[in-house]
């Protein structure tokens, strides 16, 4: 896996300050994404266990909040396998720090459904190392600025750890993570 771009003060896409990891390839090529260099696998440099290692460092100040992963598509399958001991590596080191995801797939069409566009041998392990999924193609027409951490009004906060417990869809209450 390539990643193109590592922020390590990131207050735009999560609650606090973030580390934000923008990993490289997408096949959904969404209209005006804000990111379309990072559709190419081959943009950006190399994911070697330095950059993990430099991106756990980045995680280790207290007033950083957690990780997000961003793209590119950190949900196409070569991505999730990549990415999956990583996460392990930071739930291990920094239990108490929270991670986010954004996709621009659909979490019951394209993740849990079999035969689902992103869904691989990972998916679950993945989806289960998550506490906050940001889900949904960026759709240029639905482009709303007063959104908080989304670009449109299609895209939905799922909250992972109490969906997957329940089976049933369970937005992130942002007023609970204040």
């Amino acid at each position: 896996m390539n990643y193109g771009e590592i922020k390590k003060t990131d207050i735009a896409n999560g609650i606090g300050v973030r580390v934000t990891l923008f990993v490289s390839g997408c096949t959904r090529h969404c209209k005006n994404c804000f990111n379309a260099e990072t559709w190419d696998f081959n943009y950006g440099k190399p994911f070697t266990k330095e950059t993990e290692d430099e991106v756990l460092a980045a995680l280790a100040p207290g007033f950083i909040n957690g990780l997000t992963l961003l793209g590119g598509e950190p949900m196409e399958p070569q991505n999730q396998r990549a990415l999956v001991p990583f996460l392990h590596r930071v739930r291990k080191l920094y239990p108490e720090k929270d991670i986010w995801c954004y996709s621009g797939s659909t979490l019951e069409t394209d993740m849990l459904k079999d035969g689902g566009r992103n869904r691989c041998e990972v998916t679950d392990e993945f989806l289960s190392l998550l506490d906050v999924l940001v889900d949904g193609a960026f759709v240029d027409e639905l482009k709303d600025i007063s959104l908080r951490f989304r670009g449109s009004s299609n895209q939905r906060i799922i909250d992972v750890p109490k969906t997957l417990q329940s089976g049933e869809l369970t937005l992130w209450d942002e007023r609970a993570n204040i």
